[in-house]
């Protein structure tokens, strides 16, 4: 589609891929092997070009090549160009028009931006001009997420002897401690899910879209109880597309507030640690204080964070 003298339009291959990448990302690395295992496609990453010079640029993501897009995670503009929030406007609304069904809900939007994003004021007029594109198509922030990573060499504590760890029996257990731990969360996802769907539901679907997909092994799940066998909470140590990560972490609620919160990380970072892994990845809303502790004292840092913005709602 033109508009004056803009072009839009999709990918017409993989070939393009060295065009789409003219704007910067930390993303764009990832790209080439995401189509070669079709968790993006050609007609799901979009162009605005002045010529053959890219203007704006959008992309989806899926977890699975037969899965239709899951995330918004790349929308980038010409920062330099007075008119680019008005041009990623237009091609966010075309790009939609041709990839989403009608009627549909947008995925949301995810973008990895600078710790310091607030304080460095070039990297701040980055990511409010994408957020700007998104609120003028309807979105709002959702949250604000510190992400996370363990290294080599940082310690992990020895087990402290309070809790027994044990792997989860199945799907029913684990999706059943799932449902009690969304009471009282503080994670911004969950609590938007409890606003559509009981707890049970939310649980369950987390599980099924998330967790069921991991290819590492379920083996290293774990579930720690007391003494006595009750369940305190769970850890899933698990490894993504791109990363081991802590994938979900959570406390029952009658045993919130006594410290076990520690002895479940350090249990999940043994786990991948005991893997010879190069990293460990982890994310936690910048509103949930008492996880952001317990990442630090187990030794994570906090070398990036994350904006999601979602529509409706």
């Amino acid at each position: 589609m033109t508009q004056n003298d803009l072009t839009m339009r999709p990918l017409s291959g993989r070939a393009e891929l060295d065009l789409f990448c003219r704007l910067p990302y930390v993303l764009n690395d990832e790209l080439a092997d995401d189509l070669d295992t079709g968790r993006r496609r050609p007609d799901w990453m979009w162009l605005a070009l002045r010529g053959d010079r890219p203007v704006a640029r959008l992309a989806w993501w899926a977890q699975r090549p037969e899965d239709p897009p899951y995330v918004l995670d790349t929308l980038d503009l010409d920062d330099a160009d007075p008119d680019r929030i008005d041009i990623g406007v237009r091609l966010l609304e075309t790009a939609m028009a041709a990839v989403l069904p009608p009627g549909a809900l947008p995925p949301q939007y995810g973008r990895y931006i600078p710790p310091d994003w607030r304080e460095d004021r070039a990297a701040g007029q980055i990511v409010e001009d994408r957020m700007a594109v998104l609120e003028r198509t309807g979105a709002k922030l959702l949250v604000e997420r510190l992400r996370l990573e363990w290294r080599p060499g940082t310690p992990v504590p020895e087990p402290s002897g309070r809790l027994t760890f044990r792997p989860v029996g199945d799907r029913d257990e684990l999706v059943e401690l799932m449902t009690a731990v969304m009471a009282g969360t503080l994670d911004a996802h969950g609590r938007a899910d409890l606003a559509t769907m009981p707890a049970s539901q939310a649980a369950a679907k987390h599980y099924d879209e998330e967790l069921a997909h991991y290819k590492s092994p379920r083996e290293w799940w774990r579930i720690a109880t007391t003494a006595g066998g009750d369940p305190v909470g769970f850890v899933i140590p698990a490894r993504n597309s791109y990363n081991p990560i802590i994938a979900y972490i959570g406390i029952l609620p009658a045993h919130r507030g006594q410290g076990h919160i520690d002895d479940l990380l350090a249990e999940g970072t043994r786990i991948l640690a005991g893997q010879g892994v190069p990293r460990i990845r982890a994310a936690t809303d910048l509103g949930n204080v008492p996880m952001a502790r317990a990442f630090e004292r187990a030794g994570y840092v906090n070398f990036e964070r994350e904006i999601n913005m979602a529509w409706g709602g």
